[in-house]
């Protein structure tokens, strides 16, 4: 009875010794069992579906296929599923990716194996595991205040063009012939650029109108 209620454990990693040594860690964890350890990114897309793991802990810089394009892959076909990077890198932009793809934990492998025992045991009852420094960064991104829209976004699609032919160097008559409308129509073009950008020249109205 005490088999059937074993976490079933996947690896991917492409550096033997670490595979290796994660592998010797889950078999001699009595609550787990490893259902396979796979090189690369390939070998897992093929292997893992025929005999899906309750957590895959899978690494992200790998030959081919990388982590988190294979986490992506793999949680479309096995939703229930549970993946949990466990790599060396720190950087908010593999942090990020890797949970957009679909882990639900982020651990670096220098994390002590008690803790990486619980970690798999956390991410199987539904939890995040990651450091506290991660976490951090986490909830730093989602409390950050939202940039202020660039007064550009609020031009009208004629708006934009007459701006696009200011930028390039034409004259209001000029502009008018090409948008084929009226000079009038330029002058209110003009009023309202101005007004929306907050600007009180041509130039200064097409700088900021070229930096966005």
């Amino acid at each position: 009875m005490a088999r059937a209620m074993q976490i079933k454990v996947a690896i991917v990693d492409d550096d033997e010794g670490i595979r290796t040594s994660l592998a010797t860690l889950i078999r001699r964890a009595a609550s787990m069992k490893l259902t396979g350890d796979y090189p690369d990114g390939e070998t897992a897309l093929k292997e893992i579906p025929r005999n899906p793991p309750d957590v895959v802990l899978m690494d992200i810089n790998m030959p081919g296929i990388k982590g988190p394009e294979c986490i992506r892959l793999l949680k479309a076909q096995l939703p229930a599923v549970q993946f949990m990077i466990l790599t060396v890198y720190e950087d908010s932009d593999s942090l990020f990716n890797s949970l957009k793809a679909g882990a639900s934990g982020y651990l670096l492998k220098r994390t002590a194996s008690t803790r990486l025992l619980e970690a798999i045991h956390d991410v199987h009852n539904g939890g995040s595991p990651m450091t506290p420094q991660l976490a951090r960064r986490v909830v730093q991104f989602f409390t950050k205040p939202p940039e202020a829209a660039s007064p550009v976004a609020s031009l009208t699609a004629g708006e934009k063009e007459f701006l696009n032919q200011l930028a390039n160097g034409y004259a209001y008559k000029e502009i008018a012939d090409r948008m084929k409308i009226s000079i009038d129509t330029v002058r209110s073009y003009v009023r309202n650029v101005y007004e929306k950008l907050h600007v009180h020249s041509r130039t200064e109205a097409v700088v900021k109108f070229l930096r966005g």
